[in-house]
């Protein structure tokens, strides 16, 4: 999602606070995991409330470490603090720990059916990586961290040296609502520095990671955490290029308005978006392409988050510009201080030959521009591809070409957009914000809305154990009030 080269800077020595925060969390873990929903429903408003109420102080901050405006920004703290509020709710409601109910059953259709109780519960201490692009939505505040708290789980939360000082000052507020609501110490901890982020996924009380930023950074974290005595999930959200099919009939359709609309949507944060689409198949001599290369040159460029990124961005254009395969068709790849919206195009037997080479995904504001002929083309290119989060196709009503795309890439995708834009990921309980590696590490999860949850959590089956045992979820008497499947129904408190 964001490029992590500003990890080089940051210092090799272990935080001393590593194994204190572990500690901490470890002690605190089996207590969350007992808290009722509802309690930590009221931690996560909390939180929410506390950097709501320090936005003016927040947001100023969040620009002088990330480049990024303040209407952005401010945007981008609403979403946090919304989030925050809408685990609340989910909570509160209680469906998500899929409590099951199954009475012995003597008459039971395979035999006598034993008394079986199934729910999920925390994994345990879970350790956050912060993404640069997004210093509170995907960051020490966002929703990884909301989630993990959510489902009862220790938060240990490795700052991104993009935006230490804003880190640093959200942590606090975080830590602050929490032990305002009486949550246990050592629910929530921050901790810095790259020698610290590789000792954190090793670490032998971690049980879950999560991850946001690049696909090199994330893949020797993922590496790590595989390599463990005991191995752990490690969610990383790592790379996508969110290819935009074009079909013919939207092309003559829609030409200009389709040309506007990337443009905009692959320049909109300088292109440091994770669903910025890098990738627009049009049919070839449909008209549509010079529409694209006058809106891209139209559009604006920026500052990017740091210079190491800005410079990781004109390296990778590189790659592009060597190419005999490529020819340029709107920027300048080699200005040195503001980057200028960049469009590449080739052919579709190109992009057949090389598609690693080609696809390869590029952190800012470009993107290639691909030629097909046919199609059976455009079906080919969709099978080529590799994981996506997102993939769009832009088309008319009652085209039967689209039919054939939409079905390949629900394949190759976690998010399948019709006649939309990838940027703009809302957060809500149907959002899936994954897909098949190298977009994620695990396909059949999300990062962004409620089902977010399920990271973070297990299947436990409990066997004839006596009701006084059992966690008040699966008790006869409900105390917690959550709806529950019992034996086949599903039962609404």
């Amino acid at each position: 999602m964001s490029d992590t080269t500003a990890e080089r800077s940051e210092s090799v020595q272990p935080s001393p606070d590593l194994d204190v925060a572990m500690a901490a969390a470890v002690k605190a873990s089996p207590l969350l995991a007992a808290t009722a929903p509802a309690e930590r429903a009221v931690w996560l408003r909390a939180i929410a409330d506390a950097l709501d109420a320090d936005a003016d102080t927040l947001v100023p901050l969040a620009m002088s470490e990330s480049h990024l405006p303040e209407q952005r920004l401010t945007g981008e703290l609403v979403r946090t603090t919304f989030q925050l509020r809408l685990f609340a709710e989910l909570l509160e409601r209680g469906a998500y720990l899929e409590a099951a109910v199954d009475h012995a059953d003597p008459t039971w259709g395979m035999g006598p059916r034993p008394d079986l109780r199934r729910v999920l519960r925390p994994l345990g201490v879970a350790a956050v990586y912060a993404a640069s692009n997004f210093p509170f939505a995907f960051s020490v505040p966002g929703g990884d961290t909301a989630a993990a708290i959510a489902a009862g789980c220790p938060v240990v939360v490795k700052a991104h040296p993009a935006h230490p000082e804003l880190s640093r000052a959200v942590a606090s507020h975080i830590e602050g609502a929490l032990r305002a609501s009486g949550a246990p110490d050592g629910t929530f901890a921050l901790v810095e520095g790259l020698q610290t982020g590789r000792d954190l996924v090793l670490h032998p009380d971690l049980t879950v990671a999560t991850f946001t930023g690049s696909l090199r950074g994330g893949r020797a974290l993922f590496d790590l955490a595989a390599s463990r005595p005991t191995p752990i999930p490690f969610y990383g959200e790592l790379g996508s290029v969110n290819p935009v099919f074009v079909t013919a009939s939207a092309a003559a359709a829609r030409a200009e308005e389709i040309a506007t609309g990337f443009a905009g949507s692959m320049t909109l944060g300088v292109g440091q978006f994770c669903t910025k689409p890098g990738v627009l198949l049009v049919p070839r001599g449909a008209g549509i392409e010079p529409l694209v290369v006058d809106a891209v040159r139209a559009s604006s460029g920026g500052v990017m988050l740091d210079d190491k990124i800005r410079d990781g961005f004109f390296s990778g254009l590189g790659t592009l510009a060597d190419r005999s395969d490529v020819e340029l068709l709107a920027g300048d790849p080699t200005s040195a201080d503001v980057p200028t919206p960049t469009l590449y195009a080739t052919d579709a037997a190109a992009l057949l030959a090389h598609p690693h080479e080609l696809l390869e995904e590029h952190f800012g504001p470009a993107a290639l521009l691909v030629r097909y002929d046919s199609p059976d083309e455009a079906v080919a290119i969709a099978n080529a591809l590799e994981g996506q989060l997102t993939a769009t196709v832009q088309s008319e009503e009652g085209d039967a070409d689209a039919a054939a795309l939409v079905s390949v890439l629900a394949d190759k995708a976690g998010r399948v957009l019709w006649n939309g834009w990838p940027t703009g990921v809302t957060v809500s309980y149907a959002q899936q914000h994954g897909g098949p590696y190298p977009a994620t590490t695990a396909p059949h999860f999300t990062s962004v809305g409620t089902a977010s949850i399920a990271r973070f959590l297990r299947p436990v089956a409990y066997q004839g154990v006596p009701d006084a045992v059992l966690p008040p979820s699966l008790q006869d008497a409900n105390p917690w009030g959550i709806p529950r499947t019992v034996d086949g129904a599903l039962l609404v408190e």
